[in-house]
Formats: C-alpha cells, structure tokens, sequence
C-alpha cells in the first residue's frame, strides 16, 4: 500500500510531526505542544495545542480520536468524542480534551494526546423523499437489532 504525502506545518518551537507507533497503526499520535504542564480538573475540558497545522488532500478528513492509554487509565479523551480536520482548514490542530475521572490530569508538554486518522469521505447529495424503501429492521432504532 502506498503512501499519502500530508504536509504538516510546525507553528512554533517544540512541535512534533505526527508519528505512528507501528508499521500497521491506522492512527498516528498527536503531541502536546503547551510549553508547560497542563491540569485538567474533573468534568473540566481545556484545548490542548499542538503546535501544528495539516493539509489534508481533497477528498479526505482528519479524525482526532482518543488514545487508548489515557483515555481508560487516565480519563482524558476529546470531548467531541471524534474532531473532525476539513481538508480546507489550515489552523492550528487542537484536541479538546475533557478530564472524565474524579481527579485532577496533567498533560506535559511533548505527551501524546490523541491520535490522528485520514480518511476519505462521502459527500452526497440529500434529496427529500415522501417515502423510504422498506427492510427488516424498518423503524427499530437503539438496541433493536438482532434481538428476535
């Protein structure tokens, strides 16, 4: 499989590029770039900088997801759950990261903080419709599947 070339931007001093953790990882780490330790007190979300701006090619998005290490060690995950990169946006990328424990986190400048997936995506045309077409599942909706 070949590789896409993604050109990253440094915006300041003590960014780090992206890095993958394995030769088969879908998610390349994100680094903190705060300068200081960062405490996130419980229920608490604070924007983690990370010093550095992608552009994404056309066609494709930039997914910031959790870390599984500090998510289900230390309760520190994005807030929106998943971020969403445009392929037209050119700031900073930062993680809002929300402290889901019951004590204080810090974030050290240069720790990885979430991880970054490219993907193609889909944009459609949304035509209205007086009917949808049927299936078996019709109208069942969360937890209606496979129960019988």
């Amino acid at each position: 499989m070949a590789n896409m070339k993604v050109n990253v931007k440094k915006l300041r001093e003590g960014a780090a590029l992206p890095t993958y953790g394995s030769a088969s990882a879908a998610g390349a780490d994100l680094y903190a770039c705060t300068g200081e330790s960062v405490t996130i007190a419980p229920g608490e979300t604070k924007f983690i900088p990370t010093g550095i701006a992608v552009e994404i090619p056309e066609g494709y998005a930039g997914f910031i997801y959790a870390r599984s290490g500090i998510a289900c060690k230390r309760g520190l995950a994005p807030a929106n759950k998943v971020g969403v990169i445009d392929s037209d946006y050119r700031g900073e990328v930062m993680v809002a990261l929300h402290n889901h424990g019951t004590a204080d986190a810090s974030i050290d400048d240069g720790e990885r903080v979430a991880q970054l997936v490219i993907a193609p995506y889909l944009t459609v045309d949304f035509t209205e419709a007086d009917e949808l077409c049927d299936t078996v599942r019709g109208e069942g909706g969360f937890g209606s599947t496979g129960k019988k």
